[in-house]
């Protein structure tokens, strides 16, 4: 791909993927720039920028970093004051199951069906993410309690018993589960331990920072707060775009040696998709693609 090769992805080639990405970027730029709202890239996005000035060549979406208050502040003002017919705000809630921990804009003229997401009845477009990040705690103890909670959100959010803490974690996972079968229960639960794992806030005196609505290896990551003090603007895809001000040692820490590119077999999107369509609405694959019979899941369960 650093050759100028364009990687075909199911209907549509990577850079046409791309361009609509950053459509939805640009408006998510500007609203936040409105608002006074804080985010900067992350992962591959944050990677991409340093990196490549742009995208990495294989990366088929747009991941930012939000901190908490902005975070929770983005959910009222998206609703009152965004163009929502056109860009859907989407996160869990008690009406809504996506198996995701993020909060996602998606285009809704667009399709991109996850094949984790084919069986809800949920919003399937071009998106990009938004991740939040959370003080930490103090004390040792406090911290390792916040990690347990970010856990529990996880499992009962996505439905699922953790499978990268070997076998013992699953099996508790999958017991802890069963005491809440219904998704009513399971929300209760998992907004309870939302509650305790960002009660946190991130002030002048925070001394780290983490992201808790991630994979364990992430969560467990302690960055200093000065890293994501102020957002440093630089050039993505012929624009200026923020990343966090201690990129560098934020990237390290998460990534290593993020400089070096990954190996050839490794350099293919990450999501697997069942359908893309960048000029038509997933709303009319329902039943086709998504919401097949026989494997509907009901999302306001």
């Amino acid at each position: 791909m650093e050759n100028g090769q364009q990687l075909e992805y199911h209907e549509v080639s990577i850079k046409d993927l791309q361009k609509k990405c950053l459509e939805i970027l640009v408006y998510f730029k500007e609203f936040c720039e409105k608002h006074n709202l804080l985010f900067y890239f992350c992962g591959g996005c944050c990677i991409g920028a340093i990196r490549h000035q742009g995208f990495v060549p294989w990366d088929d979406d747009i991941d930012v970093f939000m901190p908490r208050a902005d975070y929770e502040r983005l959910k009222k003002l998206w609703a009152e004051e965004a163009d929502t017919e056109k860009y859907a705000y989407c996160r869990s809630d008690q009406g809504h199951y996506l198996r995701s921990l993020l909060t996602a804009i998606t285009d809704e003229d667009t399709t991109f069906i996850k094949e984790r997401q084919r069986d809800l009845d949920i919003q399937h477009g071009v998106r990009l993410e938004i991740l939040p990040l959370d003080g930490c705690p103090k004390s040792r103890w406090a911290r390792k309690f916040q990690i347990m909670w970010a856990l529990l959100y996880s499992m009962f959010n996505n439905n699922e018993a953790p499978t990268s803490k070997g076998k013992g974690f699953y099996i508790l996972g999958k017991f802890l589960l069963a005491l809440a079968p219904s998704q009513k229960m399971r929300y209760r639960v998992w907004r309870f331990a939302e509650k305790k794992m960002s009660q946190y806030p991130i002030t002048p005196e925070t001394q780290y920072i983490t992201e808790l609505c991630a994979r364990y290896k992430y969560m467990v990551n302690q960055y200093p707060a000065e890293i994501f003090a102020k957002a440093e603007w630089v050039d993505f895809e012929g624009l200026k775009m923020p990343v966090p001000a201690g990129y560098d040692t934020y990237l390290k820490m998460a990534f290593g040696d993020y400089m070096q590119l990954p190996p050839e077999e490794d350099r293919v999107p990450a999501h697997e998709a069942v359908k893309i369509d960048l000029d038509h609405s997933y709303k009319i694959y329902k039943g086709k693609y998504y919401c097949v019979a026989g494997e509907e899941k009901n999302a306001k369960e």
